[in-house]
């Protein structure tokens, strides 16, 4: 049996640790960048986050966030969306922060799978005893359904499901208060 000298398994250990720091890299790179794959949560989509300014979040979304709404007001608050792809993700900004993300998309869901077109039912079943129902408020055949977390640490952030006739049309995570501004920034 030949001896492997000690060139050769400096060599392979190189290229071992080449491999596993070269993988790394793709999936923090992968993870880093902001698709119809990403997911909401109480704070922040992806790699964007809620407390983040709209530069720190166009840096870590790997695309630029472009202002689509401003109200005569633009301190109280503004929107801010994605420039190119994903569509149906809106950022609302205050006092130069992202405080609430807001979802139309089809294909982006929330942590628990819950997507545009689910039914109440769905959204019940995935958030047991964490639901607190309320008729829309600007009236309609619609529900808000808000997701109330028990965890203490995450007491100032809701999760706030929109439907009509039973199914989700949008929904949509932040801070309070402005998590439960009805017409957004209007």
């Amino acid at each position: 049996m030949p001896k492997i000298n000690s060139f050769t398994k400096l060599f392979t250990l190189f290229i071992a640790t080449t491999v596993i720091v070269s993988m790394w890299a793709i999936s923090v790179n992968a993870q880093v960048q902001l698709t119809e794959r990403s997911k909401l949560a109480l704070d922040g989509i992806g790699p964007i986050r809620v407390g983040m300014t709209v530069d720190e979040a166009s840096r870590a979304a790997g695309v630029r966030l472009v202002k689509s709404y401003a109200p005569p007001n633009e301190e109280f608050c503004s929107y801010f969306k994605l420039q190119g792809q994903p569509q149906g993700i809106n950022f609302m900004v205050t006092k130069s922060r992202i405080v609430r993300v807001d979802i139309s998309n089809q294909q982006i869901t929330t942590i628990k799978g819950i997507k545009v077109g689910d039914t109440e039912e769905q959204i019940i079943k995935a958030y047991p005893r964490q639901i607190r129902i309320i008729k829309n408020p600007l009236g309609g055949r619609g529900n808000n359904l808000i997701f109330v977390p028990q965890d203490k640490g995450d007491s100032q952030y809701r999760l706030i499901f929109e439907t009509k006739n039973n199914r989700v049309t949008s929904f949509r995570s932040g801070q309070l208060p402005q998590v439960e501004y009805i017409e957004g920034c209007s």
